[in-house]
């Protein structure tokens, strides 16, 4: 049997104020390209598909149509959790029916271990499918005290595996923080001081481990213990992510291969350092100038309109930094120098950076008669 494990879609997702959701069909259409032409038995979603739990309309859209053709027209079950982004009763809706179409939810944990079987018959796979849970809701399903994710973790894992007993290679999705992963600024912490973490030893005698929740690709205490990784690059923290899929490999014995295949953007995402006039001279002739962007500038005086400049040569750039102004005490000298300038003056700065224009003489004389009413007001209180 052949698994395509991903995770992470994070479906409406946006990046600083821009919507990704072409980079995300982009990105998906390439999934079920490769469901198709590398003949995958199996799709396992483990969790966050969607960014928030209230999905804007276009979001759930898009879901239907990817899983409508992987389901639907290509014939092939997927396997879907519910992350800590989604919320699983809207995720989980008409889910028993859905089943027939051979798409498997699990929006909530099941009181009882309910393995998905899959394959032919007598070399069947039991898939358990472990969704987002706090320990709150595991003490209250099962009625058990813990009092962290690991605790909750070893008692989920342990009721499988005695539910299983070795009867069948045995495949488990869950959405959670494995102690020692390489985490990213792009993922909601899922407790506070170390208690969202579980050992990796809970894991080890399944077969393969299908995670979700951290965007970087890795495996944590085997091979087969893995995360998949996001779809997409989500904050500029995972510039250096190859974002992929997992094709794995599975017979009666366990897995026989793993492969990792990776997703090319529409845009790719970077992050360039060095004076204005060095970028905008390089930019010239920058194949990948139409990549999202995050720019750190060495410059130690202050420039009028960069972002305006920045973006005649690279036009997407979705964040300035200026660490040069902080360089040798010069961002407390220039600050004192603006301010002597007077309010006037710095509100036809800040226009001008702004809307790429100054101030009409009708514009200033209506801020000069505003700021003189406040100095009023302020000076009779």
């Amino acid at each position: 049997m052949r698994l395509l494990h991903t995770a992470d879609w994070h479906i409406g997702r946006q990046l600083h104020n821009l919507s990704l959701l072409d980079e995300q069909r982009h990105a998906l259409q390439q999934i079920t390209d490769l469901v198709e032409a590398r003949q995958v038995d199996v799709v396992l979603v483990a969790g966050d598909i969607y960014d928030r739990s209230v999905p804007p309309a276009a979001a759930v859209a898009l879901l239907d149509e990817v899983l409508s053709r992987i389901c639907l027209e290509l014939g092939v079950p997927v396997i879907m959790i519910a992350g800590n982004h989604d919320s699983p009763e809207r995720l989980a809706f008409g889910a028993r029916h859905l089943t027939r179409a051979g798409l498997h939810i699990v929006g909530h944990l099941r009181p009882e271990p309910e393995p998905i079987l899959l394959g032919k018959p007598g070399h069947e796979v039991a898939f358990y499918a472990l969704p987002y849970a706090d320990p709150a809701s595991v003490r209250q399903l099962f009625g058990i005290e813990v009092s962290n994710h690991d605790q909750a973790m070893a008692f989920l894992t342990g009721q499988i595996l005695a539910h299983n007993a070795g009867r069948s290679p045995c495949v488990l999705l869950s959405h959670c923080f494995v102690a020692g992963g390489e985490a990213s600024e792009s993922e909601r912490p899922l407790a506070i001081g170390g208690a969202e973490w579980v050992s990796p030893e809970h894991f080890k005698p399944f077969d393969y481990v299908a995670l979700g929740h951290l965007h970087g690709r890795q495996f944590r205490g085997a091979e087969h213990i893995r995360y998949a990784g996001s779809i997409l690059k989500y904050s500029f923290s995972e510039t250096r992510h190859h974002k992929s899929v997992t094709l794995v490999d599975l017979n009666d014995s366990g897995v026989t291969r793993i492969e990792q295949v990776d997703i090319q953007p529409l845009h790719d995402m970077r992050i360039l350092e060095g004076e204005l006039a060095t970028l905008l001279a390089q930019g010239a002739d920058d194949p990948q100038r139409e990549d999202y962007l995050l720019v750190r500038l060495s410059d130690s005086h202050a420039i009028l309109d960069i972002m305006g400049k920045l973006r005649q040569v690279y036009p997407n750039v979705l964040h300035l930094e200026r660490p040069g102004l902080m360089a040798n005490g010069e961002q407390r000298t220039l600050h004192r120098e603006q301010l002597k300038r007077g309010e006037l003056a710095l509100f036809d700065d800040f226009y001008q950076q702004v809307r790429g224009e100054n101030l009409t003489p009708e514009q200033r004389s209506l801020i000069a008669d505003l700021l003189e009413q406040i100095h009023q007001e302020e000076g009779g209180g």
